[in-house]
């Protein structure tokens, strides 16, 4: 693997990444109003419960998410490109 090709690759884990943290900020709401059934509410489910909501977010983003991730690794090496003076589409 080239330099190139490992510093894209850096640069979509970052992204996923990204969409994994914003996927699981939209998902928290959404699991702190879920109706409080007969095993839930307890103690453990408190603690639990951002974990839970971690991990969904992680396998979402990582199934190809919504488009978060292709949107940041597209602004990551516009940034990173424009940063080495490159014009959009050059590598160095």
């Amino acid at each position: 693997m080239d330099a190139i090709t490992a510093n894209h690759a850096a640069l979509a884990r970052v992204a996923r990444r990204f969409e994994s943290q914003a996927l699981g900020a939209l998902l928290k709401p959404v699991f702190g109003e879920a109706p409080k059934g007969l095993l839930s509410a307890g103690a453990a489910e408190e603690q639990w419960r951002p974990m839970l909501v971690e991990h969904y977010a992680q396998a979402w983003s990582n199934k190809g998410g919504v488009g978060i991730a292709d949107a940041v690794y597209r602004e990551l090496l516009r940034a990173q490109s424009a940063a080495q003076g490159l014009q959009p589409g050059e590598t160095a």
